[in-house]
């Protein structure tokens, strides 16, 4: 998975400011004899722990507006993301110095977190807060056993990537041919944004292909990240919370539907998994070879440097992933970042009111420091692209946090990739949900075989061979 690493300029100044004055803060305080003659080694100090450096200098500002506003020392921590919980756990029983009373761990780790008391529950006024301030994907992404056991921090999820400027000029050579023809109808570039891929296929049978594409839709068919929509609104792996084990339902025939479509896409792309990545998808949206894409939200970062650096002459947007046609709708999957107090914290009260504080802090600030956008909800951003991940967000399924179900994302792209290849969709379906269902019941389980679900792929469009920018350009 891919998070963007961003830091606008414009903020580095007062950053590398803040930060110099937190280090002279704590210069100071290691300084036995200035620290017993003011009194500061007596100061509530907290210890945040964090594994991405992209959060430094935001953690490092925040660190001295909140020992400002409330007079506590907080010392954020960089470290190894390497048995990141074990090393959180293994200083909190050690009793040492710099074990973490707050930390940041992404939600599938929160199970583990909480079984091992290294995630206090949040109190009920706390949760109240969340409850008014947060989407039900961020709320579902913290709870566990019905408890909210961490405050979401940021998110990391899907969207459709398209190429604005050439909505725009499809749409104006499309009513130039209107006007050629006397036709009363009007094409916008906005209705040329696809609600399915069914869509995306009309699109391509309808109008020519602006001179330098070269496809449609493509998309990292490889990474289960950008795959996953395509199932998520009919599988689940542990309920909405994703943590209940007697809830699992990967093998129906909505899922064997939408897999049997996935792979009849083959036929119409042509992606090569050996030859395409994340990477090269991006290359070429950047150079203006594709048209719609599935991206995750550092894009934004790499798209606007490059049209600053001139490297990027287009215009784009963010919007919903698209579903598959009239009949089967997409849901998206999110992993969320979360602020933790640790269940072995001298200083729970304290801790809380830090996760609070960073996680209310302004959403915008974040990302423009950081390059990661807030799971807090807002009525608006600065940045129409930030928006458009965040509406995405607001309708995904968390990753789960079920330990005994850990593979399941590992096992699932592996299904996607051999449905690619050809292999029957429903056969594969059915070999992961008895593997899953047998992990979590520690006996053998055994799925009662589905009929075939007869799939009319795109009942709008009229085919025989795939929809690639040249022949539509023929």
């Amino acid at each position: 998975m891919k998070h963007g690493r961003i830091k606008q300029r414009m903020f580095l100044v007062a950053a590398i400011l803040l930060v110099t004055a937190a280090g002279l803060a704590a210069a100071m305080l290691m300084n036995d004899a200035p620290a017993a003659q003011t009194g500061l080694s007596k100061k509530e100090t907290l210890h945040l722990w964090y594994t991405d450096g992209a959060l430094t200098d935001y953690l490092s500002s925040k660190a001295l507006e909140f020992y400002n506003e409330k007079d506590i020392r907080v010392v954020p921590e960089l470290v190894s993301g390497l048995e990141y919980l074990e090393a959180v756990n293994s200083a909190s029983l050690n009793g040492e110095q710099n074990a973490p009373d707050v930390y940041v761990v992404t939600n599938d780790s929160l199970e583990k977190a909480y079984l091992s008391g290294l995630a206090a529950e949040l109190d009920e006024t706390a949760a109240e807060d969340m409850l008014s301030s947060y989407s039900q994907a961020a709320k579902n992404a913290v709870t566990y056993n019905g408890r909210y056991v961490g405050w979401p921090f940021y998110f990391e999820t899907a969207a459709l990537l398209y190429n604005k400027t050439y909505l725009e000029q499809i749409a104006q050579e499309a009513n130039e041919a209107l006007e050629d023809a006397a036709a009363d109808a009007a094409v916008s570039a906005e209705a040329l944004v696809p609600e399915s891929i069914a869509d995306i296929l009309n699109f391509a049978d309808m109008y020519s292909a602006p001179e330098n594409v070269e496809y449609f839709f493509r998309w990292d068919v490889s990474d289960i990240f950008y795959n996953y929509f395509f199932v998520g609104n009919y599988i689940s792996v542990g309920g909405d919370a994703g943590d209940d084990k007697n809830n699992i339902d990967i093998y129906n025939t909505e899922s064997v539907s939408t897999l049997k479509v996935y792979q009849e896409l083959n036929q119409f792309f042509s992606i090569d998994t050996k030859e395409t990545n994340y990477d090269t998808i991006m290359q070429e949206f950047l150079e203006g070879k594709t048209i719609y894409t599935i991206a995750t939200s550092d894009c934004i970062s790499k798209l606007d440097e490059a049209a600053k650096n001139g490297e990027f002459d287009y215009e784009y947007g963010i919007a919903r992933l698209p579903d598959i046609n009239s009949e089967l709708s997409t849901r998206g999957m999110s992993v969320t970042n979360a602020l933790v107090v640790n269940g072995y914290s001298a200083h729970k009260t304290s801790a809380l009111s830090l996760t609070k504080f960073l996680a209310d802090a302004s959403p915008d600030n974040l990302y423009e420091m950081t390059g990661k956008i807030s799971a807090a909800e807002k009525e608006s951003y600065d940045n129409a692209h930030v928006e458009g991940f965040v509406q995405n967000y607001a309708d995904t399924v968390p990753i789960p946090k079920l330990l005994e179900a850990s593979n399941f994302w590992v096992e699932l792209e592996t299904c996607f990739a051999r449905v690619w290849s050809g292999e029957d969709a429903n056969a594969q379906l059915k070999s992961l949900s008895e593997q899953i269902k047998t992990q979590l019941s520690g006996v053998s389980m055994t799925e009662e075989a589905l009929e075939d679900p007869q799939v009319e792929l795109l009942p709008a469009v009229e085919y025989e061979d795939a929809p690639d920018a040249e022949e539509a350009r023929e």
